[in-house]
């Protein structure tokens, strides 16, 4: 998925007499209809046709609404399937009439999310304020982890939604049933697509409804936290979503080691706000409240390239030119400025590709440097960090070696063995 998109298969098992229908009539009005139209048309035309005009018309018109109505009808019983974005949540034809005809919801229109059971079934309830439609979901309709990927989607985007009780305990048990399997479930949605994309190099973080800059940010989810970082989505004026990077100075340093450090992340971040660049994810705030200090930056749509390669196989070599070259500019970009800014971590995990075909740089912010700096902890990932940033001598043309290794991995779907020179035409696949 280019942007989160979330398509969940829902099977009514009332549908399926209706699908089986659709089915055996198929070939009366996809062609005999289409067919006997043609023929008769033909028919016409060469004046070979006896039959009275106004009979003939109406045979037209009848085999014509056939067609038509089978048509729909088989959009209608084959479509099973959900769709989940950001803007809101698409319903299967079947359910108009549930719907008041209207498919599409806006998040803000959800008012109140339940479960419902009786004495057969168990039920997930919409409710929608706009015109006061409920949708009834059978619970055994859905495969399971698609299910709490979609409670998930409630939860994080049904702003003004009322989540009953039960929702949210059946929603926990859910997780705890995926998280006992080994499945992904709802990481494999924001856990693998957000927090995966943030390096958190032990304190308390913020936990999930805090509200920072006077109400104006309100923190949704941790998506990784460690020794000296934090990362959140947040929601800014209860809009659009952002990341929230927190940057912590380490107990163990000294008080002057610490002033230095605090001086170079407001400098650092300072300089990362006014930077500027279509293939740069942009740092948009930076602020410190309650001794916390923070990065706000934009929240890219898209998927990282690691994940990409993972789903759909390497790429070809004309896709991964173009892709390198937009990176390139970005990097050439950054080591333009003065002085030159060095991101110290140029992976396939921090590439996003947008649906437009952008490659974009993300996790770029001052708390890479940051902690690098104040702590001497090494940034970046093996494979890709080049000998002397291994020295803690990181330079501009240490970018350029993982911007290498991150090219080598797109074209052969392995990452590249630290401190090597490997031969890429005895492992990079024969179709590229």
């Amino acid at each position: 998925m280019a942007e989160l998109h979330l398509t969940v298969t829902y099977k009514k098992k009332q549908m399926r007499p209706l699908l089986w229908l659709a089915y055996v009539v198929f070939p009366l009005w996809s062609l005999v209809a289409p067919f006997t139209i043609g023929l008769i048309v033909t028919m016409v035309l060469s004046k070979s046709l006896s039959l009275p005009p106004l009979f003939t018309f109406g045979l037209i018109f009848f085999l014509s609404i056939a067609f038509i109505l089978g048509l729909a009808y088989s959009a209608f019983a084959e479509d099973k399937s959900i769709h989940i974005t950001k803007e809101g949540i698409s319903f299967p034809l079947f359910l108009l009439p549930a719907l008041k005809l209207k498919r599409h919801r806006n998040w803000d229109e959800l008012a109140s999310a339940e479960l419902i059971e009786t004495s057969q079934e168990t039920y997930l309830r919409l409710g929608f304020k706009s015109d006061d439609s409920t949708v009834s979901l059978s619970l055994s309709s859905f495969d399971r982890k698609q299910l709490e990927e979609m409670l998930l989607a409630v939860e994080l985007w049904g702003k003004q939604c009322e989540r009953g009780d039960r929702l949210i305990g059946y929603q926990k048990e859910l997780q705890g049933e995926n998280t006992t399997k080994d499945l992904p479930g709802y990481t494999q949605m924001w856990e693998e697509e957000l927090a995966r994309r943030f390096h958190a190099t032990t304190f308390i973080p913020l936990e999930p409804g805090k509200e920072l800059q006077d109400g104006k940010l309100v923190v949704e989810k941790q998506l990784a936290f460690g020794g000296l970082s934090a990362i959140y989505l947040v929601q800014k004026e209860k809009k659009d979503l952002y990341v929230l990077k927190e940057a912590v100075v380490p107990e163990d340093v000294d008080e002057d080691n610490r002033k230095i450090a605090e001086e170079y992340l407001m400098r650092e971040s300072k300089m990362l706000f006014s930077l500027s660049h279509p293939h740069i994810a942009s740092v948009v705030d930076y602020f410190v409240e309650e001794g916390r200090t923070y990065l706000l930056l934009n929240y890219i749509h898209g998927q990282d390239l690691r994940q990409l390669i993972a789903q759909n196989g390497v790429q070809k070599e004309s896709i991964v030119i173009d892709w390198v070259r937009q990176l390139a500019e970005a990097i050439a970009y950054l080591h333009s400025q003065d002085p030159p800014v060095i991101h110290r971590d140029i992976t396939p995990d921090n590439m996003v590709l947008r649906e437009n075909g952008d490659v974009i740089i993300i996790d770029f912010g001052a708390a890479n440097e940051f902690v690098g700096t104040a702590t001497g902890t090494l940034i970046g990932k093996q494979a890709y960090i080049a000998p002397e940033q291994l020295r803690g001598k990181a330079c501009p043309q240490s970018d350029l070696y993982a911007l290498g290794g991150t090219a080598f991995y797109l074209l052969t779907g392995r990452d590249p063995v630290p401190l090597s020179q490997p031969d890429l035409l005895k492992v990079l696949p024969e179709s590229n």
